[in-house]
């Protein structure tokens, strides 16, 4: 059995509001050593753990490989020994003496509750319940975070919990965020005051279970992990250290509702701005995190990794060091063929294998995952307004009229798995007839935190005010040829499309059009490559300048060919 098949003879006491020390435990003890750590004092600070290891098996790749580096780990490791470097010099350079740890927060935190037991305590600090002495929640139980001052050596640290606190301050109302109520802070610590949780981690009980679910007990939790991870995106919030050490029962029972926790390795993003820092959990981390260039995707690999651990027990990517780690969510493919996943759906196989794509351009998007046979029928399931739908709204606007017309071909042929996402982000962003400007602002106005004005998402709206779309051309503006085309049966779709092009949308072109197109100034080898996608017979776009059209001309090839 994998990482998760057994429980510990004696789990240690833990703090459930804390980064863990100590993840899932190793699947071979006798050849894996938990004190062998890296220590850092900027990496060990934060939950940015890359720890245990396991070794890896493979199958064949799904849609083939993505990211093709031949010493992937190398760089990588170079960064990180780069960023270790630093904050130890920082902190022998004593400039932790200069550091301002002041947050501003109100210093009345014993005068307003009554402390009690010690629930863990980690690495970054503690947790302690305690209890409201007065005001409308006296009485009130609840949970604090205490972090020690001296803990924040270096100003990355301090940083880390400055943000935390602007995104726990800002993120609220949803049912699967852990509540957070208050902050203060005397000469010493920092206090956050969050929602009690008695049911334990996500963690335990995968321990309980043995190392694996059924399915239906896993859909029960995958789906409230991808609600909270929805939501926080659609604020423009990419959590970044998913894992199941970060997700509390609010009680005992086997019903419980999930929360979320740990945001300090959050961070505010826009829809199409990019995160470059490495962050994470080794067997959580997304390829594109490691590779410097990510944005809200890398969350649903995380919850990918959760999705096959429970499942089946195994954690997907193993390896015995550090760089192993890397090399094995980099380059290698989960095993699906041992069991238990024979004996698994079908569509459960197909829903992992959608979050644990390694093109974050294919994966699918928490809002998608939600929409998949698997779990959409389960319990009543919601679908939200999905983040990259904004996004590709904005793409499709600043399109050519002949790309829009490839598009709208190619919705044309639509599965009604396809249409049935599309309907439900129509439903959520326009009316019955429309998705407008105005409709969109007041769809996502609805589900708005302060959140989302730090992430600037309301300012990212302004590009749409002239949009306005039935539900075919909204189809054919959100459509996502990236995915379509990890199909088995991507080939008969595109011909498909493209016959539909040709009869309806395809009209003879001269290179310089194309090449406007795509905003591409004169140059030799424009006449070269533009040549090959129109067909000789008859001046029109062949089928590769249709493929290519799909999806626009990268912004790599528009340097090359200026």
């Amino acid at each position: 059995m994998g990482a998760c098949s057994s429980k510990p003879s004696k789990p240690p006491k833990r703090n459930p509001y804390a980064p863990r020390d100590l993840p899932l435990p190793p699947p071979t003890p006798p050849q894996s050593n938990q004190n062998d750590k890296t220590s850092s004092p900027f990496y060990n600070i934060t939950p940015v753990r890359f720890f245990q290891t396991n070794k890896n098996k493979t199958s064949p790749p799904r849609t083939g490989p993505y990211f093709p580096p031949l010493s992937p780990a190398k760089h990588i490791m170079a960064v990180l020994a780069k960023r270790r470097k630093g904050a130890t010099e920082e902190v022998e350079g004593g400039m932790d003496v200069a550091l301002d740890k002041r947050f501003g927060l109100s210093k009345r935190f014993k005068d307003r509750y009554e402390v009690g037991d010690e629930m863990g305590r980690g690495h970054f600090g503690f947790v302690v319940t305690a209890t409201c002495k007065y005001g409308d929640h006296v009485g009130r139980k609840v949970a604090v975070k205490v972090i020690p001052k001296a803990k924040m050596t270096t100003s990355i640290a301090v940083e880390d919990v400055r943000r935390e606190l602007k995104i726990l301050q800002a993120l609220s109302g949803h049912d699967n965020l852990l509540h957070f109520y208050d902050a203060f802070e005397d000469n010493d610590h920092v206090y956050i005051v969050m929602e009690l949780c008695e049911g334990g981690e996500l963690l335990d009980r995968i321990h309980a279970s043995g190392g694996k679910f059924y399915e239906e007990e896993a859909k029960n939790v995958i789906v409230q992990i991808l609600n909270v991870v929805a939501f926080c995106h659609l604020q423009g919030v990419v959590h970044r250290d998913l894992k199941p050490e970060n997700f509390l029962f609010k009680t005992k029972e086997a019903d419980s509702q999930l929360k979320a926790i740990d945001f300090g390795l959050s961070e505010f993003v826009k829809p199409d701005e990019n995160l470059n820092d490495i962050v994470g959990s080794a067997y959580y981390v997304a390829p594109e995190v490691l590779l410097r260039s990510y944005n809200t995707e890398a969350d649903v690999w995380s919850v990918g990794v959760i999705s096959y651990i429970l499942l089946c027990g195994n954690r997907p990517f193993w390896a015995r060091t550090e760089s192993g780690i890397f090399r094995a969510v980099l380059k290698n493919v989960p095993n699906y063929a041992d069991p238990p996943w024979p004996s698994f759906s079908p569509l459960a196989k197909d829903f992992v294998q959608g979050l644990l794509t390694k093109d974050p351009r294919k994966r699918l998007t928490a809002a998608q995952a939600l929409s998949h046979p698997w779990v959409r029928d389960h319990n009543g399931v919601e679908v939200p307004i999905d983040i990259r739908i904004l996004r590709s709204l904005k793409a499709y606007t600043h399109s050519s009229p002949l790309r829009q017309a490839a598009l709208k071909a190619l919705s044309k042929t639509l599965t009604s798995d396809d249409l049935f996402y599309l309907k439900k982000q129509f439903s959520h962003l326009g009316n019955t007839e429309s998705v407008t400007f105005n409709s969109i602002n007041t769809a996502v106005m609805k589900h708005a935190t302060s959140a989302m004005k730090e992430s600037r998402i309301t300012e990212y709206l302004s590009w749409l005010t002239a949009l306005k779309l039935d539900f075919n051309e909204f189809c054919a503006a959100t459509i996502c040829v990236r995915q379509l085309e990890t199909l088995n049966n991507w080939e008969q779709l595109a011909h498909c499309a493209y016959e539909i092009f040709d009869k309806d949308g395809n009209r003879p072109i001269v290179i310089e059009e194309l090449a406007s197109e795509f905003g591409l100034g004169p140059s030799v080898s424009l006449h070269d490559v533009l040549t090959d996608w129109i067909r000789h017979t008859d001046g029109k776009l062949s089928y590769l300048g249709f493929l290519k059209l799909l999806h626009g001309l990268s912004t790599r090839n528009q340097r090359k060919l200026r």
